[in-house]
């Protein structure tokens, strides 16, 4: 089971950038997510290469969501997509077989066509209503996490409202891993709050 951090930079709260993440791995998140919504292509590429430098160095993958372009430029381990990105067929002939993908499901149908494809994971998203992510069909609850594991042939994500309050919940609802935002980077300290979010985990192994 798995600490999955997205990055969000407007929660940080002045911190640095490449200070936080790194605090957050020290803690224990085990794979990032870079997530950049209102930056351009160049910046967003400089910012996942100089990500990916840090992350080397605690053997932690990054996944670049939406991008393909600035995935295979900076170098990245993996590319998250969605239902109204470009469809993954296609991103797995550009990035071949080397390159992690992850595929967001947000209803029961796209659940059952996901296990027709090989994607690495797939993220239940989200689990809870919050402000993050809010141009969503459905909302899973702890139900719909049990349920996708009950018919899913891949890994199984939860992103949406995972914090310390609710994360025990969802891993025993059947999340391989649990995807964090805002109980990490908005936390004045992020290697402590990654900390006791992975001791969480590791007591349900």
């Amino acid at each position: 089971m798995e600490l999955y951090l997205i990055t969000d930079p407007e929660l940080m709260q002045g911190k640095d950038f490449y200070w936080s993440i790194e605090q957050a791995v020290l803690g224990g998140v085990d794979i990032v997510q870079l997530r950049e919504k209102n930056c351009t292509t160049r910046e967003f590429i400089t910012k996942a290469i100089e990500l990916k430098k840090i992350l080397t160095k605690y053997n932690v993958p990054l996944i670049i969501n939406d991008r393909i372009d600035v995935a295979i430029a900076s170098g990245a381990d993996g590319i998250h997509i969605g239902q109204c990105d470009m469809p993954y067929e296609m991103v797995r002939k550009i990035v071949g077989n080397n390159m992690i993908i992850g595929l967001s499901v947000e209803s029961k149908e796209q659940v059952y066509e996901a296990n027709k494809l090989d994607v690495d994971y797939i993220a239940a998203s989200p689990v809870f209503a919050t402000d993050t992510k809010t141009n969503t069909l459905i909302t899973w609850g702890l139900e719909g996490l049990e349920w996708i594991k009950s018919v899913s042939n891949h890994k199984l994500v939860a992103i949406g409202g995972v914090n310390h309050d609710t994360i025990k919940d969802v891993i025993v609802s059947g999340a391989d891993s649990a995807a964090v935002i805002s109980a990490i980077l908005a936390s004045d300290n992020p290697q402590q709050s990654s900390k006791e979010l992975k001791h969480i985990i590791n007591l349900l192994k």
